[in-house]
């Protein structure tokens, strides 16, 4: 997804328009096939521009080991730093790559302009940004995190002591369902999250730590903070671990079995030791940090990945259970009931998990068929459109305020037997959704776990548009189109009509860009076309004088949530003046011009209505006997 660059803040502006002195810069030049460290090199910020946009990760390094941050910052270019820093490239003092870009800034202002973004994280995609809330909803999260945490014992909340906030964490169901305790130190979790990104996790909670919720840790060698770390970076996909705890953290990632995030930080850590800290500043090793992306790292250690892989095992599951769950009445119906009896820790009877843990073992077969009866730990099943959808509560919640409302006033009546002979779920909370089909709800789900779509069918866009605005999951909408536009590349001008009443009604502003940038370029192709026409005679006229303007034309770009977009035509109007214009030289004359054309062609579409109906008249005469 392309960078939403932002307008410079009042602190941002001062910084490019004071009396300090600018200091020595190197001369711009064009790197037309340079790589992004050549273009922060040189200033080249259209070149710069492109590259992020590609998604390029702004925090890689080179072969010398430095950043496209520091080549700007070296060479005194304020605008391709800003850049940079406003997609999130670190220039925190204390980590390597930030103490670097501060003492190879050139000039003052790049100094000032690295401190007014020394306290700014790199921003999060909403994604890992939702799960960090949901991760530090958790207060003994949050305490750690601020820095209340005390080595004191006696005020430390320990295991024993902790009941009660665990049960208060957990009451509405969206709280974590696991807690470790570390040196006496408490952090808690979702199991789901954990299994998603952790073979060992996933192992653990499968076996020997399936009916368990507490876990006392006492080895030596582990430390909390390590510990702490990793988690965090589960929920966010971003590692921030101080210095001194990074060897502790590479025994963690060992035992955890997340190899490439471990070769990453043993790489750091034999980076650390050549790195000469203590002649930069005297800080201690304590206050030196490593922050790390998980855009860094392979496309399948990331944290969308994880959780796609998490979507997909539920929807294997879901398949099974509803083709595998027997009709009521039957034999087989009577052993599941009586063998869902659960136990008071709210578990599986005995007999269900000896059940499960034989069928596992028959399933003998290769491939995606043994997904099937893999634990995926959801806690609520939707049904759609006659369909089960097995789910993560927290993950849904998070991401929708729907969602949220909607398992807040989940009752205790809601709950169903849903167990299946093969999968051995146990008992889960239903829910029924409404006016909505079973596969656009599935991309609303991938949505909702991924944070894309993979593929979409142009004929579900529009339910997929009004599902976003239904489930206020507005982000979505951009999501369909980033899939969707590369098949309307070819699409006739009469479909492009619709496509752009569509994206008007829905405030798809991506959608409604393209468009009308078609429409602006090709004006007479569409004109030529009785659909276009049609679609003139039923939108409101263009206001014409931008003094008698009751609507602005939309920014572009901008994000809208429908209804706050301007006029159809006046956004064509300006977008056409805009090429015409530049060409001409003429723009009232070119305005003149495209109001008369408007004006005819809708008068075209009027004689064409009329002579539409004279014929349907004349037809319905011949008919009659």
């Amino acid at each position: 997804m392309a960078p939403q660059w932002a307008e410079l803040d009042p602190e941002l502006d001062a910084i490019f328009h004071d009396d300090e002195p600018d200091g020595p810069e190197l001369p711009r030049k064009k790197v037309p096939t340079g790589d992004v460290y050549e273009a922060a090199r040189a200033g080249d910020v259209e070149r710069l521009r492109f590259w992020l946009e590609l998604g390029v990760n702004v925090n890689a390094r080179d072969a010398w080991d430095s950043v496209a941050l520091y080549y700007a910052c070296l060479a005194g270019h304020l605008d391709a730093a800003l850049m940079l820093l406003e997609c999130g490239a670190i220039c925190s003092e204390n980590t390597f790559d930030g103490d670097r870009c501060h003492y190879a800034a050139l000039n003052l202002r790049v100094r000032k302009l690295l401190k007014a973004f020394e306290a700014r994280p790199p921003p999060l995609a909403p994604l890992p940004r939702s799960l960090r809330e949901l991760f530090l909803k958790s207060s003994a999260n949050l305490s750690y995190l601020e820095g209340s945490s005390t080595e004191d014992d006696s005020t430390v909340p320990r295991i024993k002591t902790s009941r009660l906030e665990a049960v208060e964490d957990e009451s509405d169901g969206l709280g974590p369902d696991v807690t470790f305790s570390v040196a006496g130190r408490v952090m808690k979790a979702h199991r789901a999250i954990l299994a998603a990104r952790s073979p060992y996790f996933k192992r653990k909670f499968e076996t020997d730590w399936r009916n368990r919720k507490q876990f006392r840790f006492e080895s030596r060698k582990l430390t909390f903070s390590a510990l702490f770390s990793l988690l965090h970076y589960f929920y966010t996909d971003r590692l921030d671990v101080a210095v001194d705890d990074m060897e502790d953290l590479v025994r963690v990632c060992k035992v955890c079995q997340c190899l490439l995030l471990k070769k990453a930080l043993e790489k750091e850590i034999a980076h650390q030791k050549f790195a000469n800290y203590k002649s930069l500043r005297g800080v201690d090793d304590s206050q030196k940090r490593f922050i790390l992306q998980g855009s860094s790292l392979s496309w399948e250690e990331q944290l969308p990945a994880a959780l796609r892989r998490l979507f997909r095992l539920c929807l294997a599951n879901s398949s099974k259970e509803g083709v595998l769950r027997p009709e009521n009445g039957s034999e087989d119906a009577g052993n599941l009931s009586r063998n869902s009896v659960q136990d008071e820790n709210g578990y599986m009877a005995e007999e269900m998990k000896q059940e499960r843990r034989t069928t596992s073992l028959e399933a003998s077969s290769v491939g995606d068929e043994k997904l099937e009866f893999e634990e995926d730990h959801a806690d609520v099943i939707i049904l759609v459109d006659g369909q089960k959808f097995r789910c993560h509560r927290f993950i849904l919640a998070s991401r929708s305020e729907y969602f949220q409302a909607r398992f807040a006033r989940m009752s205790e009546t809601q709950k169903a037997c849903c167990t299946s002979r093969h999968g051995g779920f146990g008992v889960l909370p239903v829910l029924e959704e409404h006016d909505l089909t079973a596969n656009a709800f599935e991309k609303l789900l991938e949505y909702i776990y991924t944070d894309y779509v993979e593929d979409i069918d142009p004929d579900e866009a529009e339910e997929m548009f009004d599902a976003a605005s239904r489930y206020l999951l507005f982000p979505l909408k951009r999501a369909v189109v980033d899939v969707l536009l590369p098949q309307l590349e070819t699409t006739p001008p009469a479909e492009l009509c619709r496509w752009l009443l569509l994206a008007d009604m829905y405030g798809v502003t991506k959608l409604r860009e393209h468009c009308l940038d078609a429409m602006a370029l090709n004006f007479e192709l569409f004109a030529s076309t009785p659909e276009f026409r049609q679609m003139l005679k039923a939108l409101p006229p263009p206001s014409g004088d931008s003094e008698l303007r009751t609507t602005a034309p939309s920014a572009p770009g901008e994000e809208g949530q429908g209804g706050n977009q301007g006029n159809l035509l006046d956004d064509l109007r300006e977008k056409w003046l805009a090429i015409e214009g530049e060409e001409l030289d003429k723009r009232d004359e070119s305005a003149r011009y495209f109001d008369g054309r408007l004006a005819q062609l809708v008068e075209m579409a009027v004689a064409e209505e009329e002579e539409f109906s004279t014929t349907e008249v004349a037809s319905e005469n011949k008919r009659e006997p």
